[in-house]
């Protein structure tokens, strides 16, 4: 079996395709049934992001695999597979598994470094633990991505600016938002200082955008969402003094109050569109699109004194961090990584192992029985008996220690699969013995499974996925 990524994201496809290809809930969850029936998958989970969409995969053989991926993808999208197939991209074993641990780092995000991505991978595993998806070989894979993810953030600088799509937008739209009579703002620094806030929507990202209002200093705050309850959990964390909430129908008299509105719901469709926003007669009004997919129509942009910033537009708006810190998680990426292939190497020659040192038992039991019946009847006494039992299989067990460890330590190099068909044929090892011990190991990988733990210092990252901030 080998890992497998199938995906798209902002780097690979347009917004207009991420859209289609969002994925949450009900709909994640049927696509990791789908995937785990697939023929060629043994185990499965899924990243789903704003920005974007990846399958990770245990299969038995590449191209099925790939093949099937990608079908399943394409249905999901609505998309023909062969028009589909230039916004995917493929990487296999030890290229999969370096992009995961840079997925999980937020090397590969539309803002480096940003702080959500860890939470998103987290709850991918979980959910598809959950729905009984995946088994030792990606739930192990998962724990090496956040425990990579947990270094690089402790041990680097990488999330020290704090940036995340939510501050970038803001930074984005700076240059339409008119500058406050009394000052509002530090000159050069993206703030909501001063500024009435909309949030649409109540997930993680909503409660982000409240966070983020209160500690800049925003001069009123209104949450806006479907269901009232989930707004008013949202509403009693803020700390300005002017918040309220209200339900979507309520949205029209909340724009026409508003500076900023910041949408992030799980919506399938537009939340607002150019028809319910209202007449401005003042200062512009700007929209934070968020979502995926959006959930502002695209027709809002082109109204007088509207501005919209959405995905589309942050994409060209990225930040790196910088280039010591984006070396110094390189570096712990590339050891980690080899310390986790060193680990899969030796587990492929443990059945030889196993089998060798379950043959050497075998002789060594025979031949002690053997000498017992005749010593036995020459009057040896059961203790020393015990003794030479002791003798010969700690003299086995050593002649046996150099060859297993030197195998173990070979396995990773070119010809590692030479070196353990060597020892198979050196020891009249039985094929059906290994293929035993290989079988065994993979039905304890696919039902052994533990839950992935939470990673520390992800506390703001504890979502679904950024467009799971869903309006619930």
């Amino acid at each position: 079996m080998s890992v497998l990524v199938v995906g798209l994201s902002h780097k690979s496809a347009p917004v207009a395709t991420l859209e289609r290809a969002a994925v949450s809930g009900d709909t994640l969850a049927k696509l990791l049934v789908d995937l785990t029936r697939a023929e060629p998958v043994a185990e499965t989970f899924v990243i789903s992001t704003c920005n974007r969409l990846e399958v990770y995969a245990d299969v038995d053989r590449f191209h099925a695999g790939v093949t099937a991926i990608c079908e399943l993808i394409a249905r999901l999208c609505g998309i023909p597979a062969q028009e589909l197939a230039s916004d995917l991209y493929v990487h296999y074993e030890d290229r999969a598994v370096r992009h995961l641990l840079a997925v999980a780092c937020g090397l590969d995000s539309m803002v480096v470094g940003e702080e959500q991505i860890v939470g998103q991978v987290r709850s991918g595993i979980r959910m598809a633990v959950e729905q009984g998806a995946i088994g030792r070989v990606l739930g192990d894979l998962g724990r090496l991505a956040l425990r990579v993810a947990k270094r690089a953030r402790a041990e680097t600088g990488i999330a020290r600016t704090g940036v995340s799509l939510l501050s970038l937008a803001i930074g984005a739209a700076s240059p339409s938002l008119p500058v406050l009579a009394s000052g509002g703002t530090t000159p050069g620094v993206p703030s909501l200082a001063g500024r009435d806030v909309l949030v649409v929507g109540a997930g993680s990202m909503s409660a982000l955008a409240v966070a983020t209002a209160c500690r800049d200093g925003a001069g009123s705050l209104v949450v806006a969402n479907r269901t009232r309850r989930h707004a008013e959990r949202l509403a009693a964390r803020s700390s300005v003094t002017a918040t309220r909430i209200t339900g979507l129908a309520g949205l029209p008299a909340a724009m026409a109050a508003a500076d900023v509105v910041i949408c992030c719901t799980g919506a399938v469709g537009p939340v607002i569109t150019a028809d319910v926003v209202p007449v401005r007669r003042r200062e512009a009004l700007v929209f934070l699109d968020l979502a995926m997919p959006r959930d502002v129509e695209p027709a809002v942009a082109d109204l007088p004194g509207v501005a919209v910033i959405g995905l589309d537009t942050l994409i060209e708006h990225g930040t790196a961090a910088g280039q010591d810190d984006l070396a110094a998680v390189r570096a712990i990426l590339d050891s980690e990584l080899a310390a986790h292939q060193s680990a899969v190497d030796a587990a492929r020659v443990a059945p030889t192992v196993v089998a060798l040192r379950a043959r050497a038992a075998e002789v060594v039991d025979a031949e002690l029985a053997r000498l017992a019946g005749r010593l036995t009847a020459d009057g040896v006494s059961a203790h020393a008996l015990d003794e030479l039992a002791q003798t010969v299989r700690r003299v086995v067990s050593k002649l046996l220690h150099a060859p297993t460890v030197r195998v173990k330590e070979l396995a990773g190099s070119a010809r590692g699969k030479e070196y353990a068909a060597a020892l198979r044929v050196l020891f009249d090892l039985d094929p059906r013995t290994v293929e035993a011990v290989t079988r065994t190991a993979s039905a304890r990988s696919r039902n052994g499974c533990a839950m992935i733990p939470r990673t520390e210092g992800s506390k703001s990252a504890s979502s679904s996925t950024a467009s799971s901030s869903r309006d619930s």
